[in-house]
């Protein structure tokens, strides 16, 4: 591409930077789970989330649009989020199997993918309502896991327990059917803009 002047004003924005912020969120978060530190780990992904709708909302009202974000964006929503789930495997009351993050993991790891390829061929391809349902649902999982994990750790009564837990599962089951409807759907989506 030429005009690479423009490239330091592409990089270092805004939404950009609160996107990268991600990053070292997520590295925390890890550390949480990893240490049972489930108050902290429930306030860090809050913040993480509050970053990931403050750069969309940012870059629509202030700008600027550009190709890294709208890459970057979803890039470190999946650190994030795939690497929160990997963590909270091995907390077994957390109820997340290595099956369920397998079909997370393999759906972003495609659909990154796919975007890649069709991006390449200087069409769009950002997230749709489908794919932001999705991110939803995953978020909503890992904020009822962490709170319940603190409220197990901190002695929340039995009966608030027995109203959260099958929420929780049910939230579960929706986002693992809204990450395969979403991936299916990219891929119907992709195989037309090729196509054309």
């Amino acid at each position: 591409m030429s005009g690479s002047s423009a490239a330091p004003e592409s990089l270092f924005n805004v939404p950009n930077l609160l996107s990268a912020a991600r990053i070292p969120l997520a590295i925390v978060l890890f550390a949480c789970i990893d240490h049972e530190l489930w108050l902290a780990g429930l306030i860090v992904f809050l913040v993480a989330c509050a970053t990931d709708w403050l750069d969309g909302w940012w870059a629509r009202r202030y700008g600027p649009l550009t190709l890294v974000g709208r890459n970057l964006d979803p890039l470190t929503d999946k650190v994030l989020v795939c690497g929160a789930f990997i963590y909270l495997i091995p907390v077994e009351p957390a109820g997340i199997l290595p099956w369920m993050v397998t079909v997370v993991i393999s759906r972003e790891l495609v659909v990154t993918g796919i975007r890649g390829i069709v991006e390449a061929t200087g069409q769009k391809f950002g997230a749709d309502w489908f794919g932001k349902l999705k991110m939803g649902l995953q978020c909503a999982v890992l904020i009822g896991v962490l709170l319940i994990q603190w409220g197990r750790a901190a002695g929340f009564s039995r009966n608030l327990l027995d109203v959260l837990e099958p929420v929780q599962l049910v939230l579960l089951y929706a986002m693992l059917a809204a990450t395969i409807g979403s991936g299916v759907q990219y891929l119907v989506k992709a195989a037309r803009l090729l196509k054309a």
